[in-house]
């Protein structure tokens, strides 16, 4: 069975109920089969302290992050280090904490859900699926 890594911007349409990214997570992979990344996890919580609804939407956060898989970071380092310092040399330079979730799928072997496409597969060896053109 597959395995997913689920990217922020997928996440946040999963909280804000856009593109049946709920349906899909729900019906057809199943959350036992999905992961955010610790970064991810981050993220979601900073957006809810931004917003104007913070405890509804830290719940939500919350909640979320009790359904599904929260992958660590630190096994996928050294890969950040090689990937950063090769797109760099390449001009080609991604968001460190993109860079650190796209690393995270590749040493997990997790098929990367994103919806930023271009932006990932300058990464090499990355595996990306988009639930939003798919839907």
């Amino acid at each position: 069975m597959i395995k997913y890594l689920l990217d922020t911007d997928i996440s946040v349409f999963y909280l804000r109920g856009k593109h049946n990214i709920n349906k899909k997570l729900k019906e057809i992979i199943g959350y036992d089969n999905c992961f955010i990344s610790e970064i991810t996890l981050a993220e979601l919580k900073y957006g809810a302290e931004l917003s104007d609804r913070v405890e509804e939407n830290m719940n939500s956060v919350n909640d979320f992050a009790g359904k599904i898989g929260i992958l660590p970071i630190f096994n996928s380092l050294d890969l950040y280090a090689k990937e950063k310092a090769r797109l760099k040399k390449n001009g080609y330079l991604i968001d460190d904490f993109d860079l650190l979730i796209g690393c995270s799928s590749i040493k997990n072997n997790l098929l990367l859900v994103t919806n930023n496409e271009n932006h990932f597969k300058r990464i090499e060896n990355i595996k990306i699926e988009n639930w939003v053109k798919t839907e």
